[in-house]
């Protein structure tokens, strides 16, 4: 590591409760390399995993290949899509991942976006919050063991699993207002992407914690997604962010969280800056009421990703007691 890693002194981060775990991403094509990661993470502190489905592995049956070697660390899916995958088979396979980590996952779920289903999957995206509604409600049953059989609008289901495992929490990947209250009300929280501290503040926090207080259940859990890197150069590293993040400000869904944030591109959402400036705005998503944070290495070079990968570590060690 270059002299460039080297700390100036900072501040804590300070508020309310929250976990620092680590963002893998969706970009894995072989499990040794998942693996080594895993491992990495729980050695350097982080109390969560986080595995994309994208193209690249099956993050499901990954995490079950791979867990044992990383004992100590949750282990989640942010996020499988529901379409393609008809909720006795989700359900089956949550289960199963479930049993072999004993315990540790976290089932991250949610419609993703019209461009990937019409487009790639070839399927209808009319009712997306319909479908959710009821594939959520198909899981929590399926998965606590009872049978179910239900014709709904987006789909049908008849049958009963046989698969000895906890019933692993479920947080639904929710932006807009509705989806929010489905997540507050039938799940244990949510999985954000491109969602700023202002818009988590005065738009995410506010409305699923009324949506789970109405429904007399615990505080939800709320996981944010936050791209970072410590440097000197933030105008290469947002070139940088902007140029991996591009995807992103093609969707509906994160446009729409971008202009909320009062942002122009998914770039902006990256945290960039020095040690100090990275502190400060993770302690606005904390004071804005995430409850955890899944952080992703978003630099252009090695030494910088060495620089940042030490500052979250130690963040870690602070928040993750």
């Amino acid at each position: 590591m270059g002299s460039s890693s080297a700390a100036p002194a900072h501040r804590s981060v300070e508020g309310a409760d929250l976990r620092i775990g680590w963002n893998g991403g969706g970009g894995y094509r072989d499990l040794e390399r998942l693996r080594d990661d895993v491992k990495r993470a729980e050695r350097d502190g982080f109390s969560h995993f986080w595995l994309s489905q994208v193209m690249g592995l099956d993050s499901l049956t990954a995490l079950a290949a791979v867990g044992a070697d990383a004992p100590g660390i949750e282990l989640g899916t942010s996020i499988v899509p529901l379409y393609g995958r008809h909720p006795l088979v989700l359900a089956g396979q949550a289960l199963t991942t479930q049993a072999a980590l004993s315990g540790r996952l976290v089932l991250g779920i949610g419609p993703s976006h019209k461009r990937l289903i019409e487009h790639m999957y070839g399927g209808s995206y009319a009712k997306p919050l319909t479908r959710t509604r009821e594939e959520l409600r198909a899981l929590k049953v399926l998965m606590a063991g009872d049978s179910f059989e239900f014709e709904g609008e987006e789909i049908t289901v008849r049958g009963q699993l046989s698969i000895q495992a906890p019933l692993p929490p479920i947080l639904i990947a929710a932006l807009g207002p509705r989806m929010l209250d489905l997540a507050g009300r039938e799940a244990e929280g949510t999985a954000l992407w491109m969602v700023g501290p202002k818009t988590l503040s005065e738009h995410i926090t506010p409305r699923i914690r009324e949506a789970a207080s109405a429904a007399s259940r615990p505080e939800p859990r709320i996981l944010a997604g936050v791209p970072v890197c410590v440097t000197q150069d933030k105008a290469r590293a947002k070139l940088h962010a902007m140029k991996s993040l591009k995807v992103y400000g093609l969707l509906p869904a994160y446009q729409s969280m971008i202009s909320r944030e009062g942002l122009e591109g998914p770039e902006d959402i990256a945290i960039i800056g020095s040690e100090d400036e990275v502190r400060e705005r993770i302690s606005l998503y904390q004071s804005g009421g995430a409850t955890d944070l899944r952080m992703s290495d978003m630099c252009p070079n090695e030494d910088e990703s060495c620089r940042t990968r030490e500052l979250l570590v130690s963040v870690a060690a602070e928040l993750n007691r």
